[in-house]
């Protein structure tokens, strides 16, 4: 048995207080590993924790800059003595910065690459060590559909792709500590994100929720609960020898 396995398991989401990584992180908790929810503000994670433990789970709310790496080293100690050595990372943190090519600014960009790509390779460097100490581990990086290209997207766009190569290297690299690193590509999912997407664009939610199922073969779009069932099997003690594989959750193939 590994030391991982000898109590409660720990995993870390990040960008954890809504949409994707909220779901994520109860879907966690009802696996029963005890779970960090991290975010930028601390007190806007604090609703997932109440929502965890209310159903008797365990859970901490931490706020931290993921693109800051004292920040993220401090957070990841934190996360290490109060609720224990984590052995689950995912890297969900992230934010839209959209224009086309010739508009889009240089912060635009930055921002964009500091806190999907540089943000995961800060969280991964701090948290790895616990895992391998334990000798299991699971990493799972949200990647998106935009990685294979999407107008007025070219910042999201890179840095999606380049979770999937660090994934893959990840997996190369931890493999032999029983580290397992895998990303998922979410296609449209109903989130405050999306929302804001239509609302930018100066399209009702709704019309814009039945414009993008009327172009997805399962003919719906996503929920954030999709994603978190498939970073639970990702998590799970089974998915041992599925390791730097990205999956498309798009309702439909993509890649």
């Amino acid at each position: 048995m590994s030391e991982a396995s000898a109590g409660t398991r720990v995993a870390i989401v990040t960008g954890a207080a809504r949409g994707i990584g909220a779901a994520t992180a109860v879907r966690l908790a009802e696996d029963g590993f005890a779970v960090a929810v991290l975010d930028l503000d601390e007190a806007a994670a604090k609703g997932t924790v109440e929502q965890i433990e209310a159903a008797g789970g365990r859970a901490l709310a931490v706020g931290a800059d993921v693109s800051d790496s004292a920040a993220v080293e401090a957070a990841v100690e934190r996360i290490a003595t109060e609720l224990g050595p984590p052995v689950v990372l995912v890297n969900n943190a992230g934010v839209l910065r959209d224009n086309m090519l010739f508009k889009m600014s240089d912060s635009d960009w930055d921002i964009v690459m500091n806190v999907h790509l540089r943000g995961a390779f800060l969280m991964t460097r701090a948290a790895q060590k616990h895992m391998i100490d334990a000798k299991w581990g699971r990493i799972v990086n949200l990647s998106s559909t935009s990685a294979l290209g999407n107008r007025g997207q070219a910042n999201y766009s890179t840095a999606k792709a380049g979770l999937q190569g660090f994934t893959k290297t990840l997996a190369i690299e931890l493999g032999k500590f029983g580290v397992t690193a895998n990303a998922i590509a979410p296609g449209f999912i109903e989130t405050e994100m999306t929302k804001a997407t239509a609302e930018r664009m100066g399209i009702p939610f709704e019309d814009f929720i039945k414009g993008a199922a009327s172009q997805i073969p399962v003919a719906r779009t996503g929920k954030p609960e999709d994603i978190a069932h498939l970073v639970s099997f990702f998590a799970s003690e089974g998915a041992g020898f599925v390791s730097g594989q990205v999956v498309y959750a798009a309702g439909g193939p993509k890649a």
